[in-house]
């Protein structure tokens, strides 16, 4: 396995003995990927890759995407080469405590990673969403002589990567979409985990990806054809109207003498002797850990002088660009941070007391005022926007004739549409949303997690909130889902009660770039609340509000979205018996939990524990709020194919229930 020991093998021989020598000081990690796939991993960087070390949030940078993350000492050891701020102590501290390298790559935590990888096919979605914003913005913006919006999105998958259902669901629209643009590397090296990939797949993946609309290019010797790998990589960048899919063919481990090639490579430091045996065969003559060569870093200085020169000039066409476009130049910024440009209480509509008007359909007129004040808006649907009503009206549909179009019709692809979406966020530039029925949010979880892991901008829409969707039955009816995504870290979730505080949190939305939001909506109608009685809906943004209230309330009566109404009409009916209740509105839970103990204690008084909530799906966790004396009033049971009052009423989601319970709890005391 003897090497030519020119200066492009020593440096990839540099990003092996890198992570391998990496691995073993951590004692844990995962060596086969970085070992098989450094050759296509430095011609990307060294021959193609445009970026900028020095100015790493360059927005005409190319991305680069690890989708196979476990291998994450792979771009950790490209970074450092390429004279990211990612020293070599960084290296040295991989995996540990307060590290810059840790397990999996981390977005906003390690300088130059584009996106959190780990779940496998993750990366290959977001790569999708990213090309998508290059694509938008560069209709956008882009004019002749005046290519500001103009780059690449690679992305490095694995075997596991393609296995996963997301990747197939993501392909499938790039290739529809044509995005030319859009280049994955296929480390093709027949093996995971388990074993060879032959025990559990054995499609032919370049007839799959050819179907979907995708270039395919096969390189057979990824491990040392270097010439190869540079020319699939260039006739890859030809092709404007298709993705490719570079599949090249390597071995896992490559240079292991007992390892490469076998599972026994991909996730256990190869250990301190079969490391020297490695660095022999691989005609690695240095005794050092951590070693890097004059020959590497010469090799590897070609991309920041590369970088350099073409940031300073674009640049320059940059100011040519402000000259000739001020307008645009002055949008384009808008755009990168997100900045609202109109006042969002002179824009967004308002509604009349007593409209009976659904949640969804309030959303629509709302968000279909908001491109006036934030033109970066943009966002699709799981072929739902008929019923959803998440659609941009009149604004076009972005198509490969039709860059400038603002709705993605990401077809039925739920999992897929949310990992685009924040493929789309981890671009910048653009905001987007989603939408689909709340049942489905299972089938997106996982993205939804790495949004709020990643804190970036994402709106995931659900409408037909609850057991009152009806006929379609307990499939289609979300009992245990408010609850569940509730629990997830770094995420809010808005129910709002009636239409104004949907445009309340619209204006919320519209200003928050901290992480995702997940805005649950009714399909049934709702009344408008007369604020000219109760209390105003600009404090949706406290989480929770004293919504009606009474002199020395004897109870509380908690209500979320579309139930609130309940709570106001049992608080008239049980004031005009001479019970005294507080209604509060809580269209969110974290905002809430995010005031001070002050503000929660004159909204929840601790002396005032006599509580009912009532919330059409699960009860777990209200007692948080309620407390041990208290009545929950919910769904903790599947639900029911009936028309949606009539499921309401058997359930007990009713004006009746709220006034029984409040009775209760005061004949009790």
């Amino acid at each position: 396995m003897t090497q030519n020991c020119n200066a492009d093998v020593i440096a990839i021989n540099t990003i092996r003995t890198l992570s391998i020598d990496a691995i073993e000081k951590a004692n844990s990690g995962h060596p086969g990927l970085p070992m098989g796939a450094a050759p296509m991993s430095y011609v990307l960087w060294n021959r193609f890759l445009n970026v900028d070390p020095k100015n790493p949030q360059w927005p005409n940078r190319d991305r680069f995407i690890l989708s196979a993350g476990h291998g994450s000492m792979l771009i950790y050891s490209l970074l450092h080469l390429a004279g990211y701020d990612l020293p070599m102590e960084e290296i040295k501290n991989f995996r540990q405590w307060g590290s810059k390298t840790p397990g999996h790559p981390e977005f906003g935590h390690t300088v130059g990673v584009e996106t959190t990888t780990g779940p496998l096919g993750q990366g290959t979605a977001n790569a999708v969403g990213m090309a998508i914003a290059e694509r938008m913005l560069a209709g956008k913006f882009n004019k002749d002589g005046f290519n500001i919006v103009d780059h690449y999105t690679y992305v490095l998958a694995g075997d596991g990567c393609l296995m996963e259902g997301i990747s197939g669901e993501a392909a499938s629209l790039a290739g529809h979409l044509k995005l030319g643009k859009l280049i994955m590397l296929y480390d093709s090296n027949d093996i995971s985990l388990d074993g060879p990939t032959s025990i559990s797949f054995t499609e032919n993946v370049a007839m799959r990806y050819e179907s979907f609309g995708w270039q395919v290019i096969t390189v057979e010797d990824g491990d040392n054809d270097v010439a190869s790998i540079e020319k699939a990589i260039a006739k890859a960048k030809a092709e404007t109207e298709k993705p490719s899919l570079l599949i090249i063919k390597t071995t896992i481990g490559f240079g292991s003498p007992n390892k490469q090639g076998s599972s026994g490579a991909h996730g256990a430091p190869l250990g301190k002797e079969e490391i020297k045996l490695t660095k022999k065969n691989l005609n690695w003559n240095y005794e050092e850990d951590f070693f890097v060569p004059e020959e590497a870093k010469s090799k590897f200085s070609e991309i920041e002088k590369r970088g350099s020169v073409l940031r300073n000039s674009w640049n320059e066409t940059m100011s040519k660009y402000k000259e000739a476009y001020p307008e645009l130049y002055k949008q384009f910024y808008q755009f990168l941070t997100l900045e609202i440009n109109a006042d969002l209480d002179t824009v967004l509509p308002t509604f009349k007391t007593g409209e009976n008007i659904a949640s969804r359909s309030s959303s629509h007129k709302v968000m279909n005022a908001l491109p006036e004040a934030a033109d970066w808006f943009i966002g699709g649907d799981a072929d739902l926007s008929c019923s959803t009503q998440t659609f941009l009206k009149g604004l076009g549909d972005f198509t490969a004739e039709n860059p400038t179009g603002k709705n993605i019709r990401f077809g039925v692809r739920e999992h897929a549409m949310a990992a685009i979406a924040n493929g789309i966020a981890f671009h910048g530039g653009l905001k987007p949303f989603t939408g689909t029925f709340f049942s489905f949010v299972d089938y997106m979880r996982p993205s939804i997690r790495l949004a709020a892991l990643c804190k970036i901008p994402v709106v995931f829409i659900f409408t037909h909130d609850s057991v009152a969707v009806g006929e379609d039955g307990p499939t289609h009816q979300p009992i245990e889902q408010l609850m569940s995504i509730r629990s997830m870290p770094g995420l809010i979730v808005l129910r709002p009660a009636d239409a104004n505080e949907v445009r309340e949190a619209w204006k919320f939305i519209a200003t928050y770039n901290d992480g995702p939001i997940v805005l649950v909506l009714s399909r049934q109608n709702i009344p408008t609340i007369d604020r000219t009685v109760y209390k105003s809906e600009r404090s949706l943004k406290m989480g929770g509000y004293v919504l009606a209230d009474s002199q020395m309330p004897q109870a509380i009566i908690i209500g979320t979205g579309a139930e609130t109404g309940l709570a106001l009409k049992a608080y008239e009916e049980l004031k005009a018996e001479g019970i005294k209740t507080r209604v509060v509105s809580m269209p969110s839970w974290e905002l809430f939990d995010k005031q001070s103990r002050e503000y929660k204690e004159a909204v929840l008084p601790p002396d005032l524990d006599c509580r009912v909530s009532i919330e059409a799906g699960s009860t777990f966790g209200w007692m948080k709020y309620t407390g041990p004396y208290s009545i929950n009033i919910g769904v903790d049971h599947f639900g029911t194919s009936a028309p949606g009052n009539t499921v309401l009423e058997r359930f007990g989601i009713t004006v009746e229930n709220v006034k029984k319970s409040v009775k209760e709890l005061l004949s009790n005391r």
